[in-house]
């Protein structure tokens, strides 16, 4: 059953969309629209709604000698939105440092192998108990 929740990340919005997760993927569509000018190409993109403290845990296989870009843009209700890397045994490789809800990481990697991406929802806005979240991968 698992791996069916994770072979949802292979299309943008991942079912209905709630208007929290619309609004995140508006704002990723519009990077991902400038990246393509920039070269990069999308691996993978996916929504959800997390609640303040929760995450999504995704596998994406990622190629050596390709570079890689994470984004995440979350929705108004986020305050600060988290992306971890980890490798296939779980070690964690890198993390971003932004405390907001768009953050980024680059990530080349020298192997090609499966990778976990973590999204958490580390704050959100005061009274707000859920956020529209937005993923993509993208390389070149």
């Amino acid at each position: 059953m698992r791996l069916l929740a994770l072979m949802g990340i292979l299309s943008l919005g991942s079912g209905e969309a709630t208007a929290d997760e619309e609004e995140a993927d508006t704002c990723l569509r519009t990077k991902i629209w400038e990246g393509y000018n920039e070269g990069w190409a999308v691996r993978t993109a996916t929504s959800a709604t997390l609640e303040e403290g929760g995450h999504r845990i995704y596998v994406v296989t990622m190629y050596a000698g390709n570079e890689y870009r994470l984004q995440v843009c979350g929705d108004a209700n986020a305050n600060n939105l988290d992306i971890v890397l980890h490798d296939a045994n779980g070690t964690e490789l890198m993390r971003d440092e932004s405390a907001d809800r768009e953050p980024l990481v680059n990530f080349k990697p020298s192997s090609t192998d499966t990778y976990y991406i973590a999204v958490y929802a580390g704050s959100l806005a005061k009274g707000q108990d859920k956020a529209g979240v937005a993923m993509a991968v993208t390389y070149k």
